[in-house]
């Protein structure tokens, strides 16, 4: 009895699987046209297969855009992504090529992109105004005075930084001019004068008109013109070359070296100089005299450190101990106290001597 109720069951389960299948088989296309629509559907939306569908191209900003902007403007979902990425480690794009520079851009791609690119305003590079053209460019005006003399006509080459503070240079102004002449072999043209940063192209311009140079050299003085013996503290290298013994080179010389010491305070300190020869300076001597009264002065007890470290007579280790002791003691009121101080030996102080003045106030 158990086996029949089983066999009739069986006959009843057979057609119910049969008809299941074939609603199975029925089903399945549609089932698949309806994944395939809807995969469809959303690789249009986002522009993501390219190969099947029409991208729409449309612009955007690759440093504010997001990421739903960017892929509704056609960018590629990696591309968007790093462009992203590279946006937040730091980058700002000022130019449409730099998005050419992304990792996986391609050249097809960014063409096809590049028109629809916009960079906006902030991020842009911005275009320096255009330089005016001129001979030398202006520089920025310095500090400076009116001169104190009347101008002339003179040589640049052979001023002295005491002669140059009386034209209007600042005494700061009036070092770094002969400085810079020194280191570049003097001022042959008016160009290289006016190209030293001490001097403003108003003080230049202004001066022009009364710089000689060696290209243009001064009216030559006759022997009948010049007056012996030569004064050394006041005589200018076209002076010089007129006395017996001193030619172009030694006469430049001389004037450098007075313009280093502060002036000469005795006619037998240019023999001091490598190219005075001693039967030169036997010639020289009876032809020259030397006015001391003109010899410029260090305050010894306010000096700066770089206006004693330029004068010839002072040695590293002197000016050491000049500094070192002036903070200790404040300072001296005689040269024997800095012979006592060790500063300088009774030798060294009598070459220093006529150069140094024991001043109570830094003016």
């Amino acid at each position: 009895m158990a086996q029949d109720n089983r066999a009739s069951r069986l006959i009843y389960l057979i057609p119910a699987i049969i008809i299941a299948i074939a609603l199975f088989v029925v089903a399945r296309p549609k089932l698949n046209h309806s994944f395939e629509l809807r995969e469809h559907d959303i690789s249009d939306t986002y522009n993501i297969n390219s190969d099947s569908v029409e991208v729409e191209y449309k612009p955007f900003d690759p440093n504010t855009a997001d990421y739903r902007t960017m892929i509704a403007s056609g960018v590629p979902r990696s591309i968007a992504v790093n462009l992203i990425k590279w946006r937040e480690s730091g980058k700002v794009f000022r130019i449409k090529e730099d998005v050419a520079l992304s990792y996986g851009m391609t050249d097809s791609l960014f063409f096809l992109l590049e028109p629809y690119i916009t960079i906006g305003e902030e991020f842009r590079i911005k275009r320096n105004a255009p330089k005016a053209s001129s001979s030398y460019a202006p520089r920025k005006e310095n500090k400076r005075r009116e001169a104190t003399i009347e101008l002339e006509k003179f040589y640049i080459d052979t001023a002295s930084a005491a002669y140059l503070k009386q034209l209007g240079f600042t005494p700061k102004q009036a070092e770094l001019v002969v400085r810079y002449r020194e280191i570049i072999g003097g001022y042959p043209t008016f160009e290289k004068f006016a190209e030293c940063y001490a001097v403003d192209s108003i003080m230049a311009e202004r001066l022009r008109p009364y710089l000689l140079f060696k290209e243009q050299p001064a009216k030559a003085v006759k022997q009948s013109e010049v007056e012996f013996p030569v004064e050394i503290n006041s005589a200018d290298v076209a002076t010089l070359i007129r006395i017996s013994g001193i030619g172009q080179t030694s006469a430049k010389q001389i004037v450098r070296y007075r313009e280093l010491l502060g002036g000469y305070y005795s006619v037998e300190q240019i023999s001091e100089l490598q190219v005075v020869t001693t039967d030169n300076f036997q010639r020289i001597l009876p032809q020259i005299c030397c006015d001391n009264s003109k010899i410029k002065k260090i305050n010894i007890n306010f000096a700066a450190q770089n206006e004693l470290e330029t004068h010839p007579y002072l040695s590293s280790r002197m000016l050491k101990r000049i500094i070192n002791k002036r903070l200790l003691k404040g300072g001296w009121s005689t040269i024997e106290e800095m012979i006592e101080d060790d500063i300088f030996s009774a030798d060294e102080a009598a070459r220093i001597a006529p150069y140094l003045q024991f001043g109570t106030n830094p003016e």
